[in-house]
């Protein structure tokens, strides 16, 4: 374990380098440009509809949900679902939403890890909000393969029955959980992607860091002091069982 700030050292290091790719510059995924968009769509007077994750099944992927329930899904803006819709209420927590119908609790775990460490949360989560030159679009960061990449996403979600289907939140008028896994699945490709994973791949994506897992049937024999330098370092932490 490395000493207490090791961790930020190497994780500032990176996004210190220049070019493009870095927290402070990063790189268009898809070669959308988020600002160019929302400006066009401000200028339109249009809501945002995004053509490279269509909300359709493509976006859902195979496999995921059965054929009838996949007929009955239907894409809705925040605003088709409450009547005052919010980004974020009163701040984030890891008590602020649940799991879906999709079996990503390991990236629902790395979401709740990442709600301790504001500075990194805000460089995968900007300030965004549902009134201010409200268009429909929003964007996250995640470190993908070396590099930092702004995501751009629509708001349309996947409901049924008015319902989202994939993570809701405790407080119905809350959308930053929902739209976070929603860019986190473009990135992977599709929801179904998603469908399996571990806390160590999402934290990763998160925070551009190293990580290391501990197999706690052979735990280490100072587990805890390894744990408590975790922390001091500030890094993120997460655990499971084999049974999800």
């Amino acid at each position: 374990m490395p000493h207490p700030g090791v961790c930020v050292n190497i994780i500032n290091a990176r996004h210190l380098k220049d070019g493009n790719g870095t927290i402070t510059n990063p790189q268009k995924f898809l070669d959308q440009d988020f600002e160019q968009l929302k400006q066009y769509c401000i200028i339109k007077r249009v809501r945002y509809i995004d053509d490279m994750f269509p909300p359709d099944v493509r976006s859902i992927g195979t496999g995921l949900l059965k054929a009838d329930d996949l007929k009955r899904v239907v894409w809705l803006r925040p605003h088709k679902m409450v009547p005052n819709p919010m980004f974020e209420l009163d701040g984030v927590s890891r008590f602020d939403f649940g799991q879906g119908m999709l079996g990503n609790c390991w990236f629902l775990a790395s979401i709740g890890a990442l709600t301790f460490q504001n500075f990194i949360l805000r460089q995968v989560v900007p300030h965004q909000t549902f009134n201010e030159d409200y268009c429909g679009i929003f964007h996250f960061r995640f470190w993908r393969f070396g590099r930092w990449v702004d995501v751009v996403i629509d708001d349309k979600l996947p409901t049924i029955d008015g319902r989202l289907i994939f993570v809701r939140s405790k407080d119905p008028t809350e959308f930053w959980p929902a739209l976070l896994e929603k860019a986190y699945a473009k990135v992977c490709g599709s929801y179904s992607d998603m469908n399996a994973g571990t806390p160590a791949e999402a934290m990763v994506d998160f925070t551009g860091g190293v990580h290391m897992c501990i197999d706690l049937t052979e735990p280490p024999p100072h587990l805890w002091e390894l744990m408590c330098r975790a922390g001091q370092s500030k890094s993120l932490m997460g655990c499971g069982t084999p049974q999800g």
